[in-house]
């Protein structure tokens, strides 16, 4: 006799909160400790409304945003175009997979290959995906390209990188806390010191024959906004050229003019062989990732090596062609490049009497950092810093502990900008206060 199963009831103060009856920040934020997964540390911050730069809590106060959801929603939170283009295909077609066509995923694939510059693109929904999608066009570009030996393809990183948390990624990261207790990891992975144009020539030297590509960030975002010394990319493309490897940029962060050009690498006149994308590619409202290289290298992949339920759907296609002419036509990039340089100036000019506390500032565009003594506080006075100025209404977060990310949407004005750097400031009085 089957056993019976228990009848399934639907949790009530769930649905009451969905219908609207609020829930307050507190109670959100003790619900979600105590039934999801703890693996973030959010700040006591909840978003309940979004609106270009702004963003509400539940009670109603109004906060910059100066994190952009780690550069994803570079055209601002719900920008109407994104948003309606988003409305409308929602009402035509949502999803057919990629078993058959669609009537919008052509279009997408055209439009993204004639903006970046590529032949083909390889639809795809998380960053993370996306970098796995490259990594395996990478080796199997080795194998049935340039002859490596069967699975004895190489992948060089970098040190300090940051490409997603799958199993594989993980596995060419030095980060403790990302790969402690994975184990047993993707063979196949070899750093070398980001930002070292000599270790990575060595290391071809040494493998060049089975190293399929170097695969880097243009900017480490993760690691705290590391900006390599002018030329690197451009130096480790010529040896790419001369050992025949790729050079796969990493622009997920970077990419759609958060550092102020469409394109990272563009600052050193460079076309990588492939380029993963993702996060601003929906400016936020929609999963959407995706990896872009030249017929040469992208023609290893045939039908049944690879593919995703949604990349490519409908939704995404659309969205990601919105988020893009978003970025191009209301001169978003040319607004990143030059409030980046303005921030950068005003807070550096700031921190000239603070060195013993504020010990750089850096980045490019409207990608930037602040590092502060790592050993003041305990170790806590970003942590603590930035308290304060979500108390002040700027929202920014940590990342290794002494590093402070400071990246707006793109669609923030000068005299914003200004309002906000005087709260960044005032934050940091009120932290120092409490020392």
């Amino acid at each position: 006799m089957a056993m019976a199963l228990p009848k399934r009831a639907l949790p009530q103060e769930c649905l009451k909160a969905l219908r609207g009856s609020k829930l307050g920040s507190q109670q959100l934020m003790d619900m979600e400790k105590s039934f999801a997964a703890r693996n973030y540390a959010p700040l006591p911050v909840v978003f309940s409304k979004a609106q270009g730069v702004h963003v509400w809590d539940p009670e109603g106060k109004r906060y910059y945003d100066f994190l952009s959801a780690y550069s994803a929603t570079n055209q601002g939170h719900n920008h109407p175009r994104i948003v309606n283009a988003m409305k409308k295909q929602l009402d035509e077609c949502a999803l057919s997979s990629r078993a058959y066509f669609n009537s919008q995923f052509p279009i997408y694939a055209k439009f993204v290959a004639e903006v970046t510059g590529y032949d083909r693109l390889m639809p795809a929904n998380s960053g993370a995906e996306a970098n796995e999608v490259a990594l395996k066009m990478a080796r199997k570009w080795a194998y049935v390209k340039k002859g490596v030996p069967a699975n004895e393809a190489i992948i060089v990183g970098a040190t300090g990188n940051f490409h997603g948390r799958t199993i594989s990624i993980i596995s060419a990261s030095d980060d403790h806390d990302a790969w402690h207790n994975y184990g047993p990891f993707t063979p196949g992975f070899e750093n070398v010191e980001y930002n070292n144009i000599e270790a990575l020539e060595a290391i071809f030297k040494e493998k060049g024959d089975r190293i399929c590509t170097f695969w880097v960030e243009p900017i480490q975002g993760e690691a705290g906004v590391y900006v390599p010394q002018e030329g690197y990319l451009r130096k480790a493309q010529e040896l790419c050229k001369k050992y025949n490897v790729l050079l796969l940029a990493d622009e997920v962060q970077t990419g759609f003019g958060r550092t102020g050009k469409l394109f990272c690498s563009d600052y050193d006149d460079i076309k990588p062989d492939g380029i993963i994308m993702g996060k601003a590619l929906s400016g936020g409202l929609y999963p959407v990732s995706g990896v872009v290289a030249d017929e040469e290298v992208m023609e290893v992949f045939e039908p049944g090596t690879h593919g995703s339920t949604f990349a490519g759907s409908p939704i995404a296609s659309v969205v990601g062609i919105e988020a893009i002419s978003v970025l191009l036509e209301e001169g978003l990039i040319e607004n990143s490049y030059n409030l980046g340089f303005k921030f950068r100036n005003s807070m550096s000019e700031w921190m000239k009497d603070k060195s013993d506390i504020v010990q750089l500032v850096r980045g490019r565009g409207l990608l930037n950092a602040i590092a502060v003594d790592e050993k003041l506080d305990n170790g806590k006075f970003a942590y603590r810093w930035c308290l304060k100025m979500a108390h002040l209404g700027v929202l920014a977060k940590p990342t290794h502990g002494n590093i402070i990310r400071f990246s707006p949407p793109l669609t923030i004005t000068d005299e914003q900008l200004e309002e906000c750097i005087s709260l960044i400031q005032a934050a940091y009085a009120d932290a120092v206060a409490e020392l």
